[in-house]
């Protein structure tokens, strides 16, 4: 029936898709009539657009004719008036001419005036300035005649500054006394503090040492927290799958917090089950059993929260009201809120009291049926078995986190205590920096009092020579009267010549001023004429502008008719062409017509055949339908019957889940009680232990025999050997650090040894080289270095004592500047001299040295130019005299430098 159904449909598609295209061929038919239509309408366009463009071609032309007549009527006229432009443009510009004639004469004679009254203003100006040579010559002869008789009270001012500079040199030499005292005491408290910043460094480096060592503490308690030591194999590989299994919430000992006095007593309470394992819900726990079977990695217990601690603990309140009862053991631990049934599991039933004595009294008025444990660690259990003795806990897994706490807290305060210290000696430096910034305003001022000292001899010894120059003053004061007097005369002769040259100007600027009125009457004339021709050239220009217009706008419709004209020719051969192609599309549409028609009859004939195949094929359907419905009367019996073989089954398979869950929780039971497998116990099974009853009590007095042996460590083995590995570690690590230890020490005693030797052997041979150069760069006197005794020679300050020709031994920091600067030289061309490098480069280091000075320098620097070569940078005459080769730079351009060279070898070899 399928194959049938399929074939109709096949049929059917045929005689839809005949359909389909003969629709299509219809409708090209139809699209291809219309065409023509439309075809044969545009070329009754094409004529009647033909005729259209005719006509308008013509109006064209004519209108061309008209505007070229108007054309050359208007060339004619404009030809004219330019002529009588040009005529009267020829007459403006002579007028112009007249009219710049009479203003260059204007303004020649303005030009003369201004000349005159500029010259007029000049002299003028001489003889105010005369004038006022004359006023200020009295002036200075009024001056002269005053400092005449100033003269003698001058000579008494001058000794009483004197006086008063021997008054002021006497109280500086006081102020130079109060502050040498104040610099020694300034230098006495710089000692002082110095010695408090070595303590605050002691103290410092201990509180540092301190803290490198509880933080490494830290950091290893932390290690050992997250590798799980301590804890059995099994634990840690669970442990190792928790980032992976979310179930996994820890171990007991990580959920909890005891304070530190009850830790004893919970880890003894809990025993072994401080390290089972707590878990979300029991299917994690059974894929966790899972994992370490597959692996072999040992045995772990599991403690779900869906499973643990469901059933609260019964506690006697009774007993808790005994003497020494501290408490339950869950209410004195911490833990989360979900956690709190777990905790009561493991710790509901579990008393605390505070020492045995108390427990015992306890136990036996209970008669044995309480579980306590003490604070030292003792436990009693119900039954009156009592654990107890010395309490060795390795691993300290309760107390684990609070000793990581602790430690953090320690870590903090002694980074706190090192900030501390490090303010301190912040503190100590920057009051260090204050006192020497104190101790160098102090020698400043000691520099500027002697500065003054020489400045209060100087205004003394000026003093003197001003009353000597007095004298020689007052003769010359004289001369300068009489030569005053004949200025005087001078002047009154140069007034009496000015005076004539201002009546000549006088007489000038009258004549200047009458040409000046004649030849503006001419300009006024001429400018009026000037309007009169303007006006006319500028009707001539309007009139040939209007013409110029016109011709224009004729020249551009001649142009634009001309342009479209030949648009309508262009137009013309187009529709011609397009009427040709549309006869010839006309042609080939109907053409095309012709061959469509052909083709639907042709289709016509196979249409029909595939109709009488529809018929056929739908009546063999028919038939098979009939066959078909006693087919699915047969297949309705046979569906019952297996639906009730189904039902069968479905009932069968419950049973059988049932059976195997019951099974399921057997084996569990069998695993939870006594850790056995159903195979395991086959084997252990006694055809002699029939009755339930009798097994059952025999059951319950093993397990009280078991739990009077108290907890057991079932990886002591595995733990053992895990510390043990553990030790055998640290023990080398330990042992290698010692010998490192010593090894680093005794280097350190060698190279310390060796330094002190070395340096004391350079330092006496720089002592050496110093008092030689000290004595070739002052000229004499004697320079001496001194270690600060008292203190390691590898950490002490260095002394240095200069004694400079004509002075007493005394300490570089009280010599003047340009001494200081020559010691400092001394010292290192000691060191230069010592171990003399191939080349060296001096950066004006001889700057604050005087002349004198400067020269012995640049001798001295030339002799060691044996060994060395120098490059100096200098701006002291002295030291660039000395020098082999000068380079400078120089700006003779604004913003374009040049170096200049000078080689001073060559000058002195040519000459």
């Amino acid at each position: 029936m399928e194959q049938m159904e399929e074939a109709i449909n096949l049929v059917r598609e045929e005689l839809s898709n005949t359909s389909v295209v003969k629709g299509k061929l219809e409708g090209q038919i139809n699209v291809l009539k219309e065409q023509i239509h439309s075809a044969e309408q545009s070329e009754e366009h094409f004529v009647n657009r033909r005729e259209a463009v005719l006509k308008d071609k013509e109006e064209r032309q004519s209108s061309l004719s008209a505007y070229e007549e108007q054309e050359a009527g208007l060339a004619g006229q404009l030809k004219e008036l330019r002529t009588r432009r040009d005529a009267v443009v020829e007459r403006l510009t002579e007028i112009q001419n007249q009219i710049s004639r009479c203003q260059d004469g204007m303004e020649q004679g303005k030009n003369e005036m201004i000349e005159l009254l500029n010259n007029k203003a000049s002299t003028k100006a001489r003889m105010q300035r005369y004038d006022t040579m004359l006023e200020q010559v009295n002036i200075r002869k009024a001056q002269l005649s005053k400092r005449l008789l100033e003269r003698k009270s001058e000579e008494e001012a001058l000794q009483l500054a004197a006086d008063e500079a021997d008054s002021h040199l006497a109280d500086i030499n006081a102020r130079l006394k109060e502050l040498s005292g104040e610099e020694q005491k300034l230098e006495g408290k710089r000692r002082e503090w110095q010695e408090k910043q070595a303590a605050a460094a002691r103290q410092l480096e201990e509180d540092t040492e301190n803290f490198h060592r509880e933080q490494s503490r830290l950091e290893s308690m932390m290690n050992i927290a997250e590798r799980y030591d301590g804890y059995g194999n099994s634990i840690r590989r669970v442990m190792e799958c928790k980032d992976k299994e979310p179930g996994i919430l820890g171990v007991v000992a990580d959920l909890i917090k005891v304070e530190k006095k009850y830790e004893i007593a919970i880890e003894t309470a809990l025993g072994g089950s401080i390290q089972n394992i707590v878990t979300a819900e029991e299917d994690t726990a059974k894929a966790m059993i899972q994992y370490l079977k597959q692996n072999r990695f040992g045995r772990a217990t599991f403690l779900p929260l869906t499973s643990v601690g469901k059933k609260p603990a019964q506690i006697n309140q009774q007993a808790l009201k005994e003497p020494g009862v501290i408490g339950i053991g869950s209410d004195l631990i911490q833990t989360e809120q979900r956690f709190l049934g777990l905790a009561d599991y493991l710790l509901g039933r579990t008393y605390v009291v505070d020492h045995i004595d108390h427990a015992v009294a306890l136990a036996r008025k209970y008669q044995y049926t309480l579980r306590i444990v003490t604070l030292e660690g003792e436990s009693l259990s119900p039954g009156g078995s009592m654990t107890g003795g010395a309490f060795k806990n390795t691993s300290n897994l309760l107390g684990r986190k609070r000793e990581i706490e602790e430690l953090e807290k320690k870590v903090a305060r002694l980074r706190q205590v090192i900030q501390e210290h490090n303010q301190r000696l912040a503190d100590i430096q920057t009051a260090r920096e204050l006192l020497k910034e104190d101790l160098v305003k102090v020698r400043e001022e000691l520099q500027e009092v002697m500065l003054e000292q020489n400045t209060a001899r100087m205004n003394a010894e000026r003093a003197r020579e001003q009353k000597q120059e007095n004298d020689s003053k007052y003769a010359g004061l004289q001369g300068e009267s009489r030569e005053i007097e004949r200025q005087i005369e001078e002047i009154f002769e140069n007034k009496e010549a000015i005076q004539q040259e201002l009546e000549q100007a006088d007489l000038r600027e009258k004549e200047i001023e009458e040409e000046n009125v004649r030849l503006q009457q001419v300009l006024e004339e001429h400018k009026q004429l000037q309007e009169q021709v303007q006006t006319e050239v500028s009707g001539v220009q309007l009139e040939e502008a209007n013409l110029s217009q016109k011709a224009g706008f004729i020249q551009e419709n001649v142009s634009r008719i001309r342009g479209e004209i030949g648009k309508l020719t262009e137009e013309l051969s187009r529709i011609q062409e397009d009427a040709s192609q549309s006869r010839e599309d006309v042609l080939k549409k109907q053409h095309d017509i012709e061959e469509i028609l052909k083709t639907i009859e042709a289709s016509e004939g196979a249409h029909k055949d595939l109709e009488e195949r529809l018929k056929r094929h739908q009546e063999e359907k028919e038939q098979m339908s009939l066959q078909y419905k006693g087919f699915f009367r047969q297949r309705e019996e046979i569906s019952e019957q297996m639906s009730n073989l189904d039902k069968e089954l479905f009932r069968l398979n419950n049973q059988k889940e049932k059976l195997t869950e019951n099974l399921e929780n057997q084996n569990n039971y069998m695993w939870e009680e006594y850790e056995l497998t159903y195979h395991n116990a086959l084997s252990l099974r006694n055809e002699e232990y029939q009755n339930a009853a009798g097994m059952k009590q025999q059951i319950s007095a093993i397990k009280d025999e078991i739990k009077k042996l108290g907890d057991v460590n079932v990886n002591a083995i595995e733990d053992y050997k895990n510390l043990s590995e553990r030790y055998t570690f640290m023990k080398t690590q330990h042992d290698d650090l010692v010998t490192a230890e010593k090894t680093l020490l005794d280097i350190i005693e060698e190279l310390d040894t060796g330094m002190r030797k070395q340096f004391m052997e350079k330092f006496v041979e720089i002592q050496r080289e110093f008092d030689k150069a000290f004595k070739e760069l002052f000229g004499g006197g004697k320079g001496t270095l001194e270690l600060v005794e008292d203190e390691d020679i590898l950490e002490c300050g260095i002394r240095i004592i200069a004694q400079p020709p004509g002075k007493k031994l005394q300490n570089m920091m009280q010599l003047s500047g340009g001494e200081k600067s020559l010691t400092a030289i001394s010292l290192l061309f000691a060191i230069q001299n010592l171990k003399p490098s191939p080349f060296c480069l001096l950066d004006e280091i001889e700057a604050a040295l005087d002349d004198s000075n400067v020269g012995r320098f640049a001798q001295y620097l030339h002799r060691l130019t044996k060994n060395t070569q120098f490059i100096v940078i200098t701006h002291r005459r002295g030291t660039m005299a000395a020098a082999d080769r000068l380079y400078g730079i120089t700006m003779q351009e604004k913003g374009v430098s040049t170096l200049v060279s000078v080689n001073l070898i060559e000058e002195d070899l040519d000459a």
